[in-house]
């Protein structure tokens, strides 16, 4: 036995050293480079570069590489679609559309011009070289969920411009393809829009029915992560199958799911994590190894091809995103975002160049020759850098202005939202309740509480308790959100979480729907109406019926005067903010005086939000939404404590209707009150402000009656 035999072979192919050495890049590569203050992205092509077959030949792109980089490649596209915010993305889409089509039509003319005219390439070839030019695959997009500006409307517009633009080079390749192999006939076209059209049809229709169905079956994450990944690959599959690049469908599937799956979600930070971390490094690192850095020291053909090359593609990319500033009125700053995003050149690059090379026209050359393809490595090589250089610089200048905005705006108060666990069948919906209300720019805003009962003895009350804290923090945790656990002894349930509140300025309590055990129970439970005859914070009482990602609406029911309230800014950004996260419409019913100021609101802060809203004349007959209410809709009631502003004696009625929604989500929601719980009667006023509200009602009976009759 030979102790000391270390003779090594390169490249190396076992593979345990090969995934060593990839996760060592992928660990060590951004330590280093935060030093030299270098994207990471430029980090794992350069390290893809040296142990490939051009540099040290450490590592040869194998199959391995073959089959991460292109889960990667799809990774990227899918992340792209599950980010986009889509009100936003509805909102600017024109602007998106014209990105999409000036990033196409710009590079590929100003291309074609200059490929017939200085490089004297054939039409065919210098359609399909143009086209080149005019691609992109978002290469540095894992800088702007880096940094959390993804959800800025320039990202929006460059991802939804990208859509555009890589559908249209995609088609350019399977026409040119056609033509090559004269299959461009008179069905042909008309037969290559019908694929592309049905196909995408019915990843729109059925993708989400079908993410529906199985997230109200299975809460499994790992389950759900396994389900999203096959959706990615089956969408990815159908578009290769028509003929297609498999990141288009990729894309779609993203852009579907994206309901489903909210930015806040457990299951979306397992989607970035596992992406970020293993996937894309591998995919970018898979890039590197493509590129020779010797083109650089070849003849000077080559160098004049990728010189043009890169001219063109840099030029045309600026030019686009120069023409859709100045033509939706952007800022300088959201141009550059636009301009780093859309200038890598990667994959639909990659796969043009590969089909053009294998083509081999009828003389015997090439349809894409060698200094094309040696241009095209080199092309891929300068883009991502300078499309990484200009995304991150772009990104953080974006976060420090929004976080800017945020230190200089006084409005925005402290947030801490509590969050009662009793129940273990309720902790997972109140927790994912909480993540689409709170701010997510406030740290540290989210704190559950267990109350242990003085009067119980045993020991089981407190371990049971710390078992559901410890489930509501794993809930938490999941969605990259902290959680303060909180247990207490108490006299009861309702002083412990009034006393919790006084003690860590609480703003916001959800607590779930009682269950009504016996025939002498109230519909809400003594838990409820003594937590709101003691406590003038927001108060959220819930029931969920189904995981929140699935809810298609939210309906509000919105009383009389509710605008008056010191809580109505609150619970508006609440269901606004909940809205734009699940991607669902927010439907007020409300009678016209307060559906103005709803709507002048919204209009300032929320214009993002998709909003409904219809008249509620008669707030005392709930009973009409019944037929607006759908089983996979979320029905919010603002309701109100007795003596505050809005409180009207109808309110008595609220847990008679209510029973008509059993089939319903439901949350009833109690807003700040100024002041302290005005449940003390006085001599001066026996009755609080409730025999206003019977005088008013008096007088709007009088009302209805003489307007009938006159």
């Amino acid at each position: 036995m030979d102790w000391l035999d270390l003779s090594l072979t390169l490249p190396i192919t076992d593979p345990t050293w090969i995934f060593f050495l990839v996760l060592s890049i992928i660990l060590f590569a951004p330590i280093l480079l935060n030093k030299l203050r270098i994207p990471h992205i430029i980090g794992m092509i350069l390290a893809g570069v040296v142990i490939g077959e051009h540099g040290f030949n450490i590592l040869a792109r194998d199959s391995s590489f073959e089959l991460f980089s292109k889960v990667g490649l799809y990774y990227i596209m899918f992340l792209a679609g599950l980010e986009i915010n889509m009100a936003d993305f509805k909102q600017n889409r024109k602007k998106a559309l014209v990105l999409g089509l000036l990033a196409f039509i710009v590079p590929i003319v100003i291309g074609f011009i200059a490929n017939v005219a200085y490089l004297e390439y054939g039409i065919l070839t210098s359609v399909l070289l143009a086209s080149m030019y005019a691609s992109h695959t978002l290469i540095a997009y894992p800088i702007v969920i880096r940094l959390g500006v993804s959800r800025n409307r320039s990202v929006s517009i460059a991802v939804g411009g990208t859509a555009v633009t890589d559908t249209l080079t995609l088609l350019v390749l399977a026409v040119v393809g056609g033509l090559f192999k004269g299959e461009a006939g008179s069905f042909f076209w008309i037969w290559l829009v019908l694929k592309v059209v049905f196909l995408g049809a019915l990843i729109i229709y059925f993708f989400p029915r079908i993410g529906r169905w199985f997230f109200r079956r299975y809460d499994d994450n790992v389950m759900q992560y396994i389900f999203v990944l096959a959706m990615v690959f089956l969408g990815a599959g159908l578009m290769e199958f028509v003929g297609m690049e498999g990141i288009l469908g990729a894309f779609l599937a993203g852009l579907v799911l994206n309901p489903l799956i909210p930015h806040v979600s457990p299951l979306m930070n397992h989607l970035e994590f596992v992406g970020n971390a293993l996937f894309i490094p591998y995919f970018l690192i898979g890039v590197g190894m493509l590129i020779d850095v010797q083109v650089i020291f070849g003849d000077g053909d080559a160098l004049k091809v990728a010189a043009v090359m890169i001219i063109m593609a840099l030029l045309g990319k600026w030019i686009a995103c120069w023409l859709t500033q100045k033509l939706s009125g952007m800022t300088a700053l959201e141009r550059k975002m636009m301009y780093g995003l859309s200038t890598a050149q990667a994959a639909a690059t990659l796969a043009a160049v590969l089909v053009g090379y294998n083509m081999i026209m009828p003389n015997g050359e090439r349809l894409l020759n060698e200094d094309v393809l040696n241009g095209t490595v080199l092309l891929i090589l300068v883009t991502c850098i300078v499309s990484s250089l200009i995304t991150e610089r772009a990104a953080r200048r974006m976060a420090v202005d929004e976080a800017d905005m945020e230190t200089e705006d006084p409005s925005r108060a402290p947030e801490k939202i509590l969050i009662p666990v009793a129940n273990p069948d309720t902790i997972e919906h109140l927790i994912s309740l909480a993540l689409v209300v709170r701010d997510p720019k406030q740290k540290d805003n989210l704190l559950a509480l267990n109350v242990v009962n003085d009067n119980n003895p045993s020991g089981n009350a407190e371990s049971r308790g710390k078992r559901y804290l410890e489930k509501a923090a794993m809930i938490s945790a999941s969605a990259d959100v902290g959680l303060k656990q909180i247990s207490r002894y108490d006299l009861n349930i309702a002083a412990g979480i009034m006393h919790t509140a006084k003690e860590h300025g609480v703003t916001d309590v959800i607590i779930g729907l009682h269950h009504k055990s016996t025939i002498v129970d109230s519909f809400f439970g003594m838990l409820t109406e003594n937590l709101l005859k003691g406590l003038h914070r927001e108060v959220m009482v819930a029931k969920f019926l189904m995981p929140l990602n699935t809810l298609r609406r939210i309906i509000i029911a919105v009383p009389p005067k509710a605008e008056y309230e010191a809580g109505f800014p609150k619970w508006v950004e609440h269901f606004c903010r909940m809205g734009n996260t699940l991607a669902c419409r927010v439907h007020f019913f409300a009678n016209e005086d307060t559906a103005i100021r709803l709507k002048a609101l919204i209009r300032r802060k929320y214009s993002q939000t998709m909003t409904d809203y219809s008249l509620l004349d008669d707030w005392g007959d709930l009973l009409i939404l019944t037929g607006q209410v759908n089983y996979d809709h979320l029905l919010v009631v603002i309701s109100a404590r007795p003596g505050s502003i809005s409180y009207d004696s109808s309110f008595e009625k609220l847990p008679n209707q209510l029973r008509y929604f059993a089939n319903n989500s439901l949350i009833v929601l109690y807003p700040d009150q100024l002041g302290e719980p005005q449940d003390v009667l006085s001599f001066s006023n026996p009755r609080g402000n409730n025999e206003v509200q019977h005088y008013e009602k008096v007088g709007q009976w009088f009302y209805k009656w003489f307007k009938k009759n006159s």
